[in-house]
């Protein structure tokens, strides 16, 4: 894998030289990639692209397919950059490349070498009191929310991040109050699903 894998690094403005986008934080890396800046883009691609890099070979064990996985999640994020927020860049990029891992062997219908055989393995993490599990939780469900049909994020957002009644949704969306019922138990299973198979994933940490 090369470096600046989709712009080109001598391709730089005179005001944007005048900055030097290494030193500055992730957050701030963040900010102006969202604003289109793709200086900042190369510079969070160039702190973070081997890291992620180690952690899908680890999974795939395969050099070739986990760049490409990586390739992908850094073109997604670029493509993402004025639609979704990232509260924490890492963990979300962490997060987006073992969802990409799964899905590899999701569609292949085949079980990761390193999946544990009992599923209620992870349920049984998901209710332990670790600080780092529950960050790594969190991290995931936004990583979910960020990840579903606009509708569906919206509702999901507004009753479990906002604390709304189903009532006071449909209301302020003008929908049935069914219809937001209906949305957030598909939501819960979507989620379910997705937070069982990341912590399986999980299991080599």
């Amino acid at each position: 894998m090369h470096h600046c894998l989709f712009f080109n690094c001598s391709d730089i403005s005179e005001n944007c030289m005048l900055l030097n986008y290494d030193s500055l934080s992730d957050s701030e890396l963040t900010s102006k990639m969202s604003q289109g800046i793709s200086e900042a883009f190369n510079a969070i691609y160039e702190r973070h692209w081997k890291k992620l890099l180690n952690e899908t070979h680890k999974r795939l064990r395969n050099m070739e397919v986990a760049e490409e996985v990586v390739q992908d999640v850094f073109a997604n994020l670029w493509e993402r950059r004025g639609k979704i927020e990232i509260r924490s860049l890492y963990p979300y990029l962490l997060t987006s490349v073992r969802y990409q891992v799964f899905m590899l062997y999701k569609k292949k219908q085949s079980t990761p070498f390193f999946e544990e055989p009992l599923e209620d393995m992870a349920l049984s993490s998901l209710q332990t009191d670790s600080l780092v599990i529950e960050k790594e939780l969190k991290n995931c469900i936004h990583f979910w929310h960020s990840m579903q049909p606009e509708k569906r994020a919206e509702i999901f957002r507004l009753k479990h991040f906002e604390d709304f009644s189903t009532r006071e949704i449909s209301e302020m969306l003008g929908i049935s109050q069914k219809t937001v019922q209906n949305q957030l138990l598909t939501s819960m299973a979507s989620l379910r699903d997705f937070l069982t198979k990341y912590m399986i994933l999980m299991g080599l940490l």
